[in-house]
């Protein structure tokens, strides 16, 4: 199995960027629920691990290879060592701008919220390694894309288990609003039991209504109203996206 490590990071700090930071997403695919985003940079910038603490950071890779128990495990971890940065995308805003813009966004707002915590000055020396292939649009910082970045990078996968968590938290809790859906189960992905939970009593306003599966399942009650909702919505780039961050 692939390990992640801190070599990325210790390249680039050695290139003269003081920190470097991991930014990665979770939610793009569900039809329910935000898009989450998490920044994250290490505390300790000679990138050394606690030896206390080694078999916690061996499990730091890419969360969708983690159990639940495991994700939460690290999770408690990471926020002693890294500085950490959230964003939270609504639904709302994905039927707006599309789901692409809407990651970017949670990534900006990430960065953003990570300011709380870090510097101006760090900010602006900062490296961005970006999970995906592609960089952030009309962002000034220094970034680089990296491909599979949260199974390579440790920084960009403790950002992947911080948003993946955070993310899986506010759908439990967000079950209670709407058990029929069983969000607590699948967290609002295109699973059978919520494909049939949409038929049978339409889309709730947790429901991505511009993705295709929903409308499909709910028509009478998505697809009328989502025209209409998009026609007196127009969305311009210069507004507010809504609801964006968050902070643990």
């Amino acid at each position: 199995m692939q390990q992640t490590t801190f070599e990325m990071e210790i390249e680039r700090s050695v290139g003269g960027s003081r920190f470097v930071i991991g930014v990665d997403e979770v939610g793009r695919g569900p039809l329910a629920g935000p898009v989450v985003a998490a920044a994250v940079a290490y505390r300790d910038l000679s990138f050394v691990i606690p030896a206390s603490q080694e078999n916690v950071f061996a499990l730091m890779r890419d969360s969708k290879k983690l159990s639940e128990k495991q994700r939460e495990r690290v999770f408690s971890v990471i926020g002693e060592h890294f500085a950490i940065g959230i964003g939270i995308i609504s639904a709302e805003t994905i039927d707006r701008v599309n789901i692409l813009e809407a990651t970017f966004l949670a990534m900006k707002a990430a960065i953003s919220d990570l300011k709380r915590v870090v510097s101006a000055g760090d900010m602006q020396q900062a490296h961005f390694l970006i999970d995906g292939n592609q960089l952030l649009p009309n962002f000034s910082g220094k970034q680089e894309m990296l491909i599979g970045g949260d199974g390579i990078s440790k920084s960009i996968a403790a950002a992947s288990i911080i948003a993946k968590v955070t993310r899986d938290r506010m759908m439990d809790a967000l079950d209670r609003e709407y058990p029929v859906y069983g969000f607590i189960r699948h967290k609002g992905y295109g699973t059978k039991e919520h494909l049939d939970a949409l038929r049978r009593y339409g889309a709730c306003p947790l429901h991505r209504q511009s993705f295709r599966p929903v409308q499909l399942a709910s028509p009478d009650v998505v697809n009328r109203r989502f025209a209409r909702d998009l026609r007196s919505r127009p969305f311009r780039p210069s507004s507010s996206p809504g609801p964006v961050m968050g902070a643990i």
